[in-house]
């Protein structure tokens, strides 16, 4: 048995936390071996996402796509909330910079297009459901009670609402748009009373978005 897994076996909480963790270690490391790295690292932090994901999957039963009406609605209006607030708050701290493959690749290159569609994929079926196990099962649930799995999915709580809601907004540098959109995740999950319809949300989200800055340019959001 692979050893991360036999770790994660141990703890329920473990095994919806040291994924995530291990994820953001890899994203720390972004642009810190050059400019180049960003790029390179972001496709071996997809690759890394992959094995997490397959470690945590046996192991988090919730950890399962679900499709819905609602979750498509959700995933588009946070899109187009993202892009349409953008211009209209300050933001806190600073961003990583744009990122542009052409820019760094060549116009139109190969090796930019290949950058592309792996954050693409990446950001659509990698990060939802490593973020989503985290912030919308784990961190909720756990603000609610210490023995989180004893805190049923669809249960209401004011204050773990919007306490994951701020620590998920201010995980990003566009931290209004991050703070309304876990909201609205959030509340997919306790409609639904599962977490599936959330992770498909966010894959959406990301997905729409990941066209629209190829398409518009607008790298600053990447």
């Amino acid at each position: 048995m692979d050893p991360l897994r036999k770790k994660l076996q141990t703890s329920p909480a473990l095994a919806r936390v040291v994924p995530f963790i291990i994820f953001l270690l890899v994203t720390a490391f972004q642009g810190q071996l050059g400019e180049a790295s960003r790029y390179w690292l972001y496709m071996a932090k997809t690759v890394v996402g992959i094995y997490l994901v397959w470690m945590m999957r046996p192991l988090v039963p919730e950890m399962r796509w679900a499709f819905s009406w609602e979750a498509v609605v959700v995933g588009i209006a946070v899109c187009v909330m993202w892009v349409g607030i953008d211009p209209f708050y300050v933001k806190i701290g600073k961003g990583a910079g744009d990122w542009n493959p052409h820019a760094q690749f060549g116009q139109g290159s190969t090796l930019a297009w290949v950058m592309i569609v792996g954050r693409i994929l990446g950001s659509s079926l990698i990060v939802p459901p490593m973020e989503e196990v985290f912030y919308r099962s784990f961190l909720y649930r756990c603000i609610i009670r210490p023995d989180f799995e004893k805190a049923p999915l669809g249960l209401f709580n004011a204050t773990a609402f919007i306490a994951t809601a701020v620590i998920f907004g201010f995980s990003h540098y566009e931290w209004l748009a991050g703070i309304l959109c876990g909201m609205a995740y959030q509340g997919l999950v306790l409609h639904k009373k599962r977490l599936g319809d959330a992770m498909t949300a966010h894959a959406i989200t990301n997905f729409l978005l990941g066209v629209w800055i190829v398409w518009k340019g607008a790298w600053h959001f990447w």
